[in-house]
């Protein structure tokens, strides 16, 4: 698939080999907790027949479960190619192949080039995109139901571990930097944008909103 966009980064930082690693841990132990929570939440909220669209969702696991339970087909949104070949054998072996399109495509850059979705989510997203103003407005300009998104807990323990990352990423010349957003902030982005939160959720590590529109 070639590149469209530019991928800040995500390229040298999620290559080819951490799709294959990230896909090996899907089929031995299914989604993380905070990514069953997400899809727990939708679920609740019903799903049946809904459209998705996924930022951001790398081999595919969240949004093939909530085809699975129900929805109808999803988008796939990526700022570089590396996770396309483990998510297309996945797709293919759950026999999802005709129900999933893959994009490259920044949304922030290209809003026109995506169609909006019943259902919008953005898994571990957030913190690997720094303008997350115009990522979460959007994401919420898409969503024609609900958003659900996860970021990092902005506790000391993920500010430090980020910064000590972003230091090793500068000492090797790499583009790509994490982030740990403020929680109000993003939560207000959202509320700008007509949604408004339903419900929260996640981990000591992840925290993720589920939002409604108004």
């Amino acid at each position: 698939m070639p590149g469209c966009c530019d991928p800040r980064g995500c390229d040298v930082e999620f290559t080819t080999a951490y799709a294959s690693r990230t896909a090996r841990r899907l089929q031995a132990s299914g989604l993380d907790d905070t990514a069953t929570q997400m899809v727990e939440l939708l679920v609740s909220q019903g799903v049946e027949g809904a459209t998705v669209l996924e930022i951001g969702g790398g081999v595919g696991g969240l949004h093939m479960e909530l085809l699975r339970q129900g929805a109808a087909k999803a988008t796939n949104l990526e700022l570089s190619g590396s996770y396309e070949a483990e998510a297309a054998r996945l797709v293919s072996e759950a026999g999802l192949a005709d129900r999933v399109d893959r994009q490259l495509v920044d949304i922030v850059v290209e809003p026109e080039a995506v169609e909006a979705a019943d259902v919008v989510v953005l898994h571990r997203v957030v913190c690997c995109y720094p303008d997350y103003r115009g990522l979460l407005g959007a994401a919420a300009d898409h969503a024609r139901r609900a958003l659900v998104f996860s970021y990092p807990r902005p506790h000391v323990v993920n500010r430090a571990t980020t910064f000590v990352e972003n230091i090793g990423s500068a000492v090797r010349r790499r583009e790509f930097r994490g982030f740990v957003h403020s929680r109000d902030a993003m939560l207000a982005v959202l509320a700008d944008h007509g949604h408004d939160v339903v419900d929260t959720g996640g981990n000591r590590f992840w925290q993720f909103a589920g939002t409604a529109r108004s």
